[in-house]
């Protein structure tokens, strides 16, 4: 059975690496008791993968971790007991059953864009400059690769956008087709405005992951469905 769980990562959980939260998640099934399926060979570990990996410093409210057990109990009881051995930073929100027909089930697969909002500590944001910058039909950054730095339009990978009172609001494209991060969308702003943020002058919070389904973006946990 395959179980997808929707989480949080926020307080000072955020400073803590993608190959550690790996670890804590390790450690909490074990806590929770959760009867996790484990793999085969000399080195057994959980069979477990994550949607995205989230930036170092970077909190979230809609992180997504896979995981196939071989008997679980309702959605409701396996959340309390997860959340009952996480510490506050990592909660559990969403905890269903996924359909396992192909490898193209799990979360990594599925993801298609994300939601992010940014917020701007050290210096307000320029909304002429950023409206003016999403007005162009071309957006070329300059990214590297392994073996040399290639020029990339980023335009196409803002799906949506909108300023707020609390920050910029944007929709990003993430995944293995079109993988577009709020920090190269902020380099791009500085290389438009000709200035450069000083460091750590925006804070990333990742709201939401989606999958594309029949044309519409939907949250991951909906291609599930909860356990009663």
């Amino acid at each position: 059975m395959k179980i997808r769980i929707k989480f949080t990562k926020t307080g000072n959980m955020r400073f803590i690496g993608h190959l550690d939260i790996l670890r804590y998640f390790q450690k909490l099934l074990r806590r929770a008791e959760v009867d996790v399926k484990y793999s085969e060979g000399f080195s057994p570990h959980p069979v477990m993968s994550f949607a995205q990996p989230l930036g170092l410093g970077d909190t979230s409210e809609g992180e997504y971790l896979d995981l196939e057990v071989c008997s679980s109990e309702s959605s409701a009881v396996m959340l309390r007991r997860l959340n009952e051995k996480s510490c506050p930073e990592i909660q559990m929100l969403r905890y269903v059953k996924i359909a396992d027909e192909t490898r193209r089930s799990n979360a990594m697969s599925n993801v298609a864009a994300a939601d992010y909002r940014i917020l701007f500590r050290q210096e307000a944001l320029d909304e002429q400059a950023m409206r003016s910058m999403l007005a162009q039909e071309m957006l070329v950054v300059k990214r590297k690769t392994k073996t040399k730095e290639v020029e990339t339009d980023i335009r196409p990978m803002i799906l949506s956008w909108e300023i707020q009172e609390e920050g910029l609001f944007v929709r990003l494209a993430t995944g293995s087709a079109a993988n577009c991060k709020p920090d190269t969308l902020i380099e791009a702003y500085d290389r438009f405005r000709g200035t450069a943020s000083l460091p750590f002058a925006c804070h990333f919070h990742r709201l939401e992951m989606y999958a594309c389904k029949d044309g519409q973006f939907v949250p991951l946990y909906r291609l599930g469905e909860e356990l009663l």
